[in-house]
């Protein structure tokens, strides 16, 4: 079973389409969406285990340009 994971995320000013442009664009991300709010984008990722979630968020999310911040939230099941 896949690991989940939402991602809010804030952006710079201006940046919130091409922020999300590149996040679907990635392997891993199910889901965009822009937002109201603290955050402009959550996007819903999924991955094989929680190290592949931590890489995809380290090393492709954290590195697009126009991300200020990002809070990773882990799916531990359904309500």
């Amino acid at each position: 079973m896949a690991t989940k994971a939402y991602i809010l995320i804030e952006t710079a000013v201006g940046k919130s389409r091409d922020v999300a442009e590149a996040l679907r664009a990635l392997t891993g991300v199910e889901s965009v969406d822009a937002v109201t709010g603290p955050y402009d984008i959550i996007a819903i990722v999924a991955a094989p285990d929680l190290n592949a979630v931590g890489d995809l968020v380290t090393a492709q999310i954290h590195t697009i340009n126009g991300i200020v911040r990002t809070v990773t939230c882990l799916s531990v099941g359904t309500a």
